[in-house]
């Protein structure tokens, strides 16, 4: 399952920064959910964040990704630079993502998606 999972964590990752509904959608269940700094939200609201600009990557270093595996569960930790403009402003923010994945029937799905903001 460990391919698998870094190859939808890839897409999903590119999803949000071309701002990509389909692939977001594709890779992550509906019941899926988002914790930001500040904020939680449902998939909907999510793609939206990024659809509708509020969210504007402007680029996404992935450092490095371990997967851990739990039966029908997995887990990928994301440590990432993620740039952005927030406001029309660039920002830039150093986190490890938490992304949970599940085995449902004959494919897996992101379920939960989780920023913890590191610091140096």
């Amino acid at each position: 399952m460990r391919e698998t999972v870094l190859a939808l964590s890839g897409k999903f990752w590119d999803g949000m920064l071309y701002a990509d509904e389909a692939a977001m959608r594709e890779v992550a269940d509906p019941d899926c959910c988002f914790v930001h700094i500040g904020m939680n939200a449902d998939l909907d609201h999510e793609i939206k964040a990024f659809t509708r600009k509020i969210f504007q990557p402007t680029d996404i270093t992935i450092h490095n990704q371990e997967v851990k595996e739990f039966g029908d569960v997995a887990i990928c930790l994301t440590d990432v630079d993620y740039g952005l403009l927030l406001g029309g402003n660039p920002t830039t923010h150093h986190f490890m993502v938490t992304e949970v994945y599940q085995k449902q029937a004959d494919t897996v799905k992101l379920i939960q998606f989780t920023f913890t903001a590191l610091v140096h």
